[in-house]
């Protein structure tokens, strides 16, 4: 447990406890793609989208297909195919009730992030759903994002989690598999030995698109 007495309720408090940003920091934020944010965009094959309901709950889901499968339309819309997944689409679901969305997108072996803000819409425009076609399967759906916010996030928790370095990973023997996990916490008609079948076979590509 922690000391109620110790929990910060100010903005005010926050600063007494962190200094202010520097001038960089605080200038960085753009309303728009500049050559920079583009060129990382196009390089990233992984962006984490976060979303949030009426009722305040958020979400965040990963995304990922080869590098820049995210498009660029122009220096203020992005569009994100929605893949097949597990079919609950959360994300999808809190934008009918919510528009507003944040995006961070990865690219391996650098520590920053590009972050944006904004609001999505969910789009069946077959012309644009099949320039994203990947094994010849365009999305059945897509996220339209029009950017209010952009800006890049420094390295440090990257450096510090030595995320890119595979001699300082964890040891990950004895994490049960996600088969595992979902034969645990759910009610499945499979078995864990069906369920680990059918998801090693999206490791030799099946299933994907």
């Amino acid at each position: 447990m922690f000391d109620p007495q110790h929990v910060i309720t100010a903005a005010d408090e926050l600063r007494r406890v962190v200094p202010p940003p520097r001038p960089a920091q605080e200038t960085k934020v753009l309303s728009a793609l500049d050559v920079h944010c583009r060129r990382w965009i196009q390089r990233s094959p992984f962006v984490v989208v976060s979303s949030i309901d009426s009722a305040g709950r958020m979400d965040l889901s990963p995304k990922g297909d080869p590098p820049g499968f995210v498009q660029i339309l122009d220096d203020e819309t992005l569009v994100i195919p929605d893949r097949p997944g597990n079919r609950r689409l959360d994300t999808l679901h809190n934008l009918l009730e919510r528009p507003q969305v944040g995006l961070m997108f990865v690219v391996p072996g650098r520590g920053e992030v590009l972050r944006v803000s904004g609001t999505g819409q969910i789009v069946t425009d077959h012309d644009l759903l099949a320039t994203m076609a990947v094994a010849e399967r365009p999305p059945i759906l897509a996220l339209v994002v029009t950017i209010g916010e952009v800006m890049f996030h420094c390295g440090k928790s990257v450096i510090r989690s030595k995320l890119w370095s595979p001699s300082e990973w964890p040891d990950i023997e004895g994490l049960a598999s996600y088969a595992e996990c979902l034969g645990d916490q759910t009610t499945s008609d499979e078995t864990v030995a069906e369920m680990e079948a059918r998801f090693g076979s999206w490791h030799d590509g099946n299933e994907l698109y």
